[in-house]
């Protein structure tokens, strides 16, 4: 059986298509259409709660009996520095004082890393999707051992050929090989080292060579010929995230929507001042500022992202969208809205693939 027919196999989908996990605009109406369209649909839970993402996934189970994926954040806790913050806060003050609010007195980390989460692991051991995947790193062994013993199948993000080879090393059964031209968070398991920034295309090409877990190819990813490229490139299977941010099964707002449907070519920016870490989306007012000559760094990740939230939640009251994290990737300008049934059979025709 080849990589590409083994890998679908067992993850029990007619097609070799994924839906990407992307926390804040993935939900339970999204990924069950994608997975009853016969792809893999994805949750991303990393910024929820234990108790939304037991809503999420629960509600999930109830709209599919097909499998679908549920996505976490690996990341090391925030490295706290409140010189650096307080710059940050600083620096921000003008665009606070624009909405009518003050700055918050500090900034907090706004959410937990799975690998120091022992409910939402215990949620995940628990509730047994068919699917989990990792992201910013990797979990520990023993808890991979406790997933891999409830009969989950685990994936994970990588962004170069040593991020790969630990996949491999851990006993992962798939490596998401995303591409510097994904939109939403680089998977890059430390944002510091030196990044390669390999297109989709390269990354593909290198880890199918190199690697021997089955490579699936995230970034840049719009349309059936993009998918039929990949495969011919080696990808067992394909993740497309910005494709599907203008389903109406999505989370996304109407802003979001109408600047991705009207984003141009060259309209995102890979930056770390929304949240602390490089992510790809549509260039913004907050991101310019942010990266304006004198700013100051922003701080770690998930910490800058407390100020943005909270600074974008102030303005979207007055129905000011200057500051949103509008996740996108290169692709952007080749959105279609329609709903994700439709999304998946056409990329399934495009692509000219049986099941």
């Amino acid at each position: 059986m080849s990589p590409r027919h083994a890998l679908v196999h067992q993850l029990g989908i007619p097609y070799p298509l994924i839906q990407a996990p992307m926390a804040g605009v993935s939900t339970p109406e999204l990924a069950a259409a994608v997975s009853n369209a016969g792809g893999l649909g994805s949750l991303g839970i990393g910024a929820s709660s234990v108790s939304e993402a037991r809503r999420q996934i629960e509600q999930t189970q109830r709209l599919t009996d097909r499998p679908f994926n549920v996505n976490v954040f690996c990341h090391a806790p925030a490295r706290r520095n409140a010189s650096l913050e307080a710059d940050w806060l600083a620096y921000l003050t003008p665009l606070f004082a624009e909405q009518g609010i003050e700055p918050p007195a500090r900034l907090e980390e706004i959410y937990t890393s799975f690998n120091h989460n022992r409910p939402m692991q215990d949620l995940l051991v628990e509730l047994r999707p068919a699917v989990v995947s990792f992201h910013f790193g990797l979990p520990a062994a023993q808890l991979l051992d406790r997933l891999h013993d409830a009969g989950v199948i685990t994936l994970a993000s990588a962004t170069s050929l040593e991020e790969a080879r630990q996949i491999d090393a851990a006993g992962i059964h798939g490596i998401v090989a995303q591409g510097i031209e994904a939109g939403g968070h680089r998977g890059i398991f430390d944002p510091d080292a030196p990044d390669s920034q390999w297109t989709t295309a390269e990354l593909v090409a290198l880890l199918a060579e190199k690697c021997r877990g089955p490579v699936i190819a995230a970034g840049g990813i719009m349309d059936g010929q993009d998918m039929q490229s990949m495969l011919a490139l080696g990808a067992a299977a394909v993740q497309l995230g910005t494709a599907f941010v203008a389903c109406p099964e999505s989370a996304a707002s109407a802003a979001y929507r109408r600047q991705l449907l009207e984003a141009s070519e060259d309209q995102t920016r890979l930056t770390r001042t929304l949240s602390g870490r490089p992510a790809r989306g549509l260039a913004n007012r907050f991101i310019r500022y942010a990266e304006a000559a004198g700013a100051p760094a922003p701080p770690d990740y998930p910490v800058a992202y407390d100020a943005a939230k909270r600074l974008h939640g102030a303005a979207v009251v007055r129905g000011c969208h200057d500051f949103a994290a509008h996740w996108a990737g290169q692709g952007a300008a080749r959105a279609r809205a329609m709903p994700a049934a439709e999304l998946v059979a056409s990329l399934v025709q495009e692509a000219r693939w049986q099941p």
